[in-house]
């Protein structure tokens, strides 16, 4: 059950949504219970409860994750199956109370590897807390080893296609929804991705997105993700108000090129974010290209710096470089808001207007650098 939504184009007011999104839900049906698991965003209630229509009885509603685009169905699914029993996990519960106000004596919570029999179909619940809140879990369902993920493994794509069918497509979207939802998370990730391993699991079904016949494709793309080392990659996030940034940048993609090593430049004021956190799933280094507005840098790196931040890729290395018209701590400002990142910097490289000659040699030996690092790092 649930919604294609083929013409969302923002996610949190903030993730663009080049394909789209999908608010998954699924109806299990034992011999003897009947189970819904997640609703849809409410924007799309209207098709879930047409689906609903055919269903007589509803003894369970399952929610897996309180974030609104799953759960915020959940009151009008209630109200339409008085008898219906909300499970949750004991976290999800007061916010579920919070969040939806929702009666709580309706609400049933389960602990981790409780399972809950449909007569001939059983169900286990899994905590999986942070993928990508505190409060989430899977459900499994035994007989036919489907695996229930809610957020995980998902990706933001609307198609008619039940299964992922077209690879490089679904894993772009799938890699960007990691690298925008569940990055920040990958060091509990890893936990999560060991303890699948215990189950047979025949199809993944997450709650966005196309779901997977083929666990391996989507688990093996998260393990890569999250445990494999960087690559020989440099991201450069920039911006240049008056050219001379933009001369740094492009000197630097040259020297880093001549060096075997691979950039990614992103203007800061044309850039998909998606793109730039798609990028830095892989990369080494990150090197912000930042001119000085005032005594700062701009505002446009300082986002791109604030979101690197925030999304904690497994970078080793950073710099800043950039120009200024008389004075300013640029470098300083940008440093201080990665302070997750566990990273190496190297010396910036900052010039008082347009670079001249001693500027490009010293971006040269930033280039030699990032490369003596890189040496070791797979193309």
């Amino acid at each position: 059950m649930g919604a294609q939504d083929f013409d969302r184009r923002l996610f949190d007011e903030l993730i663009p949504l080049p394909d789209g999104t999908s608010y998954n839900a699924y109806l299990v049906t034992g011999s003897e219970k009947t189970v819904l698991i997640d609703t849809v965003d409410p924007d799309k209630i209207d098709v879930l409860m047409a689906q609903l229509e055919s269903v007589p009885q509803l003894d369970f509603l399952i929610v897996q994750h309180v974030e609104q685009d799953h759960s915020g169905s959940v009151p009008e699914v209630l109200d339409r199956h008085p008898n219906a029993t909300l499970i949750t996990t004991p976290k999800a519960r007061p916010m579920v109370v919070d969040h939806l106000h929702v009666d709580p004596d309706r609400i049933v919570t389960v602990e981790d590897g409780e399972t809950l029999s449909l007569g001939d179909r059983t169900l286990e619940f899994i905590h999986a807390p942070w993928v990508h809140w505190p409060e989430t879990m899977f459900t499994y369902l035994k007989e036919e080893e489907i695996l229930f993920t809610c957020d995980f493994l998902g990706s933001h794509l609307a198609t008619t296609e039940l299964y992922g069918r077209e690879r490089k497509r679904v894993y772009e979207a799938a890699k960007r929804y990691y690298a925008e939802i569940m990055m920040p998370f990958s060091s509990i990730i890893k936990g999560h991705l060991e303890r699948l391993t215990r189950y047979e699991i025949e199809i993944i079904a997450p709650s966005h997105g196309p779901l997977y016949d083929d666990p391996a494709f989507i688990l093996d793309a998260y393990r890569h993700w999250v445990l494999d080392p960087p690559e020989n990659l440099v991201v450069l996030p920039y911006v240049s108000m008056h050219g001379s940034t933009q001369v740094m940048v492009d000197h630097l993609i040259s020297a880093l090129a001549n060096r075997g090593v691979q950039t990614e430049p992103f203007n800061m004021t044309v850039t998909d974010i998606g793109k730039l956190a798609i990028t830095l799933v892989d990369a080494a280094t990150v090197v912000f290209g930042a001119p000085t507005m005032l005594v700062g840098p701009h505002p446009s790196v300082v986002y791109a710096a604030y979101l690197t931040n925030a999304l904690r890729p497994k970078l080793r290395y950073a710099a800043v470089i950039g120009s200024y018209g008389w004075a300013g701590k640029a470098p300083e400002q940008v440093m201080g808001l990665l302070k997750t990142l566990k990273v190496e910097w190297f010396d910036p490289v900052m010039v008082k207007g347009l670079p001249d000659e001693t500027t490009l040699e010293a971006l040269d030996r930033l280039a030699d650098e990032i490369a003596n690092r890189h040496r070791d790092l797979k193309k």
